[in-house]
Formats: C-alpha cells, sequence, structure tokens
C-alpha cells in the first residue's frame, strides 16, 4: 500500500516553506494543496468532529492558519514545521470558535449528517453511518501516513528503508518493538533518536538481549518506531499492536 501511495521527492518540506517565504506562489500553493488532510486533521482535534474540506468553515480559518504558518516559521525556533503549523492552526480556530461563542464539543456526526426521521428505511441510516465511518478513518489513515513520511525524511529514512530493513520473522519484530519502546521510554536514549537521528547501540547493548548485530540490522526499524511511538500516529500505533506494542 505504501508503495503506491507515494513517490519519492527529494525536495525538504523546509525547503519547500523556504520557497514559499521567498515569494514562491508555486511552491506555496504546493504545501497548501499537499497538506490538505493534515490541515483538517489538525482542525477535527479542536471540534471534535470530521472536517470536510468541502463543505467547513472551521477548514478555511484552518487552511489560512496554515498558510500564516508557512510566513512565520524559522526552522531554528527549535520545532519542526508540521508541529509549528498545528499549534498556529489550533489557536486560530479556538479562536474562531470563541468569536462565533461556540462550544468545542459540535454537534455529533449522528445529528449533523443524519436525521433518521426523514430517512424510511432504519437499515439505511445505518448503513450510511457505517460507510461515513470507514471513509472518514481512511481519509485520516492516509493523511497519518503522509505525516509520518514527511517525518522520516528528516532523519534521511524512506517506507522503502522500512520495508527492506523489517525483521522477518514474528519473534525478530517483536523483540524490535520492544527495544523500541524501551528507547522511547528512556528519556535521554529517546533524545539521542529524535535530536541526532541514530540510534545508540552503544548505551543498549547491556541493556537488550539481543546482539549488537542484531542491533545494527534492525536499526533504521527501530529508529522508525520510536518516531511513531514519539508521535501522534493513532493508526500506525494501532497497526503495531499486532506485533508486540
Amino acid at each position: 500500500m505504501i508503495r503506491r501511495l507515494f513517490k519519492k521527492d527529494d525536495t525538504s518540506l523546509d525547503d519547500q516553506v523556504q520557497s514559499a517565504k521567498n515569494g514562491d506562489d508555486e511552491a506555496r500553493n504546493e504545501i497548501l494543496k499537499q497538506y490538505q488532510p493534515f490541515i483538517a486533521k489538525s482542525v477535527s482535534e479542536v471540534c471534535k468532529r470530521y472536517i470536510d474540506p468541502s463543505k467547513d468553515d472551521e477548514f478555511s480559518i484552518g487552511l489560512l492558519a496554515f498558510n500564516e504558518a508557512i510566513q512565520a516559521y524559522s526552522c531554528d525556533k527549535g520545532s519542526s514545521f508540521l508541529s509549528f503549523a498545528r499549534l498556529v492552526i489550533k489557536r486560530k480556530v479556538i479562536d474562531h470558535i470563541r468569536n462565533e461563542q461556540k462550544r468545542p464539543d459540535v454537534t455529533s456526526l449522528d445529528e449533523e449528517y443524519y436525521d433518521e426521521e426523514q430517512m424510511e428505511n432504519p437499515s439505511e441510516v445505518a448503513a450510511a453511518k457505517d460507510r461515513h465511518q470507514l471513509e472518514t478513518e481512511a481519509w485520516y489513515r492516509r493523511e497519518e501516513i503522509l505525516e509520518f513520511q514527511e517525518q522520516l525524511k528528516k532523519y534521511k529514512l524512506t517506507f522503502e528503508d522500512l520495508i527492506d530493513s523489517s525483521p522477518k520473522h514474528r519473534d525478530a519484530r517483536e523483540s524490535a518493538v520492544q527495544v523500541a519502546r524501551m528507547v522511547y521510554e528512556d528519556s535521554s536514549l529517546r533524545e539521542k533518536v529524535i535530536t541526532k537521528g541514530r540510534l545508540p547501540i552503544k548505551d543498549l547493548i547491556d541493556r537488550v538481549e539481543v546482539s549488537k548485530k542484531t542491533l545494527e540490522r534492525n536499526r533504521k526499524f527501530i529508529i522508525a518506531l520510536v518516531l511513531i511511538f514519539d508521535g501522534d500516529y493513532e493508526y500506525l500505533k494501532d497497526y503495531l499492536k499486532g506485533v508486540g506494542v
């Protein structure tokens, strides 16, 4: 699935943002188009509901905020662009909600999209709700993969790298997950992975039951797992539950 969804791109997001800041309208428009799912997800986290980019006014607020984030971002601020943009989006949406005197917990999906009294067959209501739920989850899952792909670029990793380096046997995968979780739960080890992009193998040798050779072979896979644990990746974490998370 990953191979079908994505193509390699040598241009980093930071480079694209800088180009946009320098007046490259094509770069700005491309970023705004590419990250619409990210914007919608960030808005939905505030509104507590699914956000449809084609219908919801809140998405427009998020889009404007994302555009402002492009102009205001500086890579020397210590946070990634997406982390900075998410913060800007959420602040702008919250301000909008307050100004409009709306509640954060807006109308529920059942109330907003489906009126059972207007539908003759209750089974149609259930089918419509199920279909909408599946579409929503698929949409968020794709957005999450896009965001994680961008995160991997910062560590010079690709999904192809992860596929190639993923342990082939279940027990080996579970062992790698356990190592990654241990690294994530140790703040000093986690910091080395997050800030330096390397697996602290020397620090791990005496603390895990796998060999140095195995750690080196699974290095990319373990780093990716640490990034997942450290990030807001609900669906990826759910997928990993089958391999020891």
